[in-house]
């Protein structure tokens, strides 16, 4: 194109029936809304395009209207590929209800498949996924039975099993940028993350498709810094200014210089301590063991965010160093619609970079969440019932990690505690059961991680368990618990209890662990 720079409704009219649309964006993190939006009204006014396959990783979505929200309707989706679908409600129920085709990948793998087709690679050889739902002995990663495709495959190499994950040619990639110039040179300094924009750009280039970008401002060309170009202008066929609510920094923040690096927040800007509920309690025992491993740890999603909390109430942050899986290292990682980012940050590399890093054994410890566990080990946090959450960086993260801690309340739906002194009280235990003979799905398996002898703690509000190669042991139990009336009462499995230690008392008192909570 000659302009480049153009209207998002020309933009639009860039894209046809049946083609292979990947997004940028993780969770509420750089989403291309303007792009979005923009489609949207295409569709519901003339009824094109049609039969769109969706490619994107962490689903980038708000839990009700934004985002690829915007883009669930049948008709317009034919397809979906997607590594988390939890803030997509509304995509998540066309795949449950089999309206639309739709898998959900490792998000690494996705990520990384972006990586592999720009590369012109038939797929990914890859670990991560064997014995989870996506492993294609159990459910390849399908969604529903109206989605037959096999996308992944079992392939033996070297006398070691892995999967095959198939590339498919991307025919439009919607990326973001702050600052474009006339020949669409992409620069991201105001970005929260650069996720895989790049990869994204080059996968569709290379597929003989399309890129196009959304930015807040065209600047004079050749006043890019060419340090600071994301993506050049060769990869780059449409360029879209939006407007500034379609532009925001993430769903929680419209603009924050202390998410992108310009500016450091200062030492003393402490946040107010969080009340001692039971996820406080939980993070406080999880953030125990954040000062025992060296190196990269990761926090994941949903109750584990808490943690960096707490590391950074009890002073532990500038001892340890965390990390979030779209590609920061570093500094206190954001939650909820921020999540993904962080506060003063060392680095922020690529999303695909993060995952080979991960991939590779490089994190020394991951807390993450757990919505269900089973006899062995196994953890769902992906799907239940109608309800589809999607993998996310989980399986990726969880297979590969050195150790490993799941945190989560003991029940769910309804848990009210009380501590008093030191002690903890259950006032009204939860409706549901999450300690469960098989879980829904497996997205952990309990039996692999036993094979590779990877330590992995449970830890809830009441009691900690350790994975053994036979199952779960009792190993921890809260001051004021009853063994089997607090905890086997409420298992559908009897783990092995041999003479549990107390979980340390200060984890149940208001105002900062003492740091003898440390030896």
């Amino acid at each position: 194109m000659k302009n480049k720079i153009i209207s998002a409704a020309d933009a639009i009219a860039l894209v046809k029936s049946s083609d292979v649309l990947s997004i940028a964006g993780f969770v509420g993190v750089g989403v291309p809304d303007e792009l979005l939006i923009a489609l949207e009204k295409r569709f519901l006014s003339t009824g094109s395009p049609a039969n769109l396959t969706l490619m994107f990783t962490a689903g980038p979505g708000d839990g009700a209207e934004r985002g690829l929200n915007k883009l669930a309707y049948q008709g317009l989706i034919k397809r979906t590929i997607g590594g988390h679908y939890g803030l997509v409600p509304k995509l998540g129920s066309l795949a449950t209800s089999g309206k639309i085709e739709a898998y959900n990948f490792p998000q690494g793998i996705i990520s990384q498949l972006y990586r592999d087709i720009a590369a012109g690679k038939p797929g990914i050889l890859s670990r991560v996924g064997i014995g989870t739902f996506v492993d294609p002995r159990i459910q390849g990663g399908k969604v529903n039975e109206n989605t037959t495709e096999d996308l992944i495959e079992v392939i033996t190499l070297a006398g070691e099993e892995l999967l095959f994950y198939k590339s498919i040619k991307i025919n439009v990639a919607f990326i973001r940028g702050t600052s474009a110039d006339p020949k669409g040179n992409i620069s991201m300094e105001r970005e929260a993350l650069r996720i895989d924009n790049l990869a994204q750009a080059m996968a569709a280039k290379n597929s003989g498709g399309l890129v196009i970008a959304q930015v807040e401002k065209i600047v004079e060309q050749g006043s890019l810094n060419p340090r600071i170009v994301e993506i050049p202008g060769v990869m780059v066929d449409a360029v879209v200014v939006a407007r500034s609510e379609n532009h925001v920094q993430t769903y929680a923040t419209i603009y924050s210089p202390y998410l992108d690096g310009h500016a450091r927040a200062p030492d003393d800007d402490t946040t107010t301590p969080t009340s001692l509920d039971f996820r406080k309690v939980i993070c406080r025992r999880a953030a125990l063991e954040l000062q025992k491993y060296e190196g990269v740890i990761n926090l994941g999603i949903g109750v584990p965010e808490g943690v960096a909390s707490v590391a950074r109430e009890e002073g532990w942050l500038d001892k340890v160093t965390l990390s979030a899986e779209p590609g920061v290292i570093g500094g206190q990682p954001s939650s909820g619609l921020d999540f993904g980012t962080a506060v003063n940050t060392d680095v922020i590399i690529t999303q695909n970079q993060q995952f080979d890093f991960y991939d590779g054994g490089g994190l020394s410890l991951a807390v993450l969440g757990m919505a269900q566990v089973g006899a062995t080990g196994d953890v769902n946090v992906s799907r239940f019932g109608s309800r589809l959450m999607g993998a996310g960086g989980f399986i990726n993260i969880s297979q590969n990690a050195k150790n490993l801690i799941f945190c989560g309340a003991f029940t769910s739906g309804g848990l009210k505690i009380n501590i008093v002194k030191g002690s903890l009280d259950i006032e009204q235990e939860g409706k549901i059961e999450k300690f469960v003979n098989h879980v829904d799905q497996i997205t952990f398996s309990g039996d692999r991680a036993s094979q590779k002898r990877q330590s992995v703690l449970y830890v809830t509000e009441r009691c900690v368990f350790e994975l053994l190669p036979n199952g779960l042991k009792l190993i921890e139990v809260a001051p004021g618990i009853n063994i089997e009336r607090d905890i086997l009462r409420y298992m559908s499995f009897k783990p092995l209890v041999e003479n549990p230690q107390k979980m340390h008392s200060h984890i149940f008192v208001e105002g900062p662990m003492s740091e003898n909570v440390m030896k």
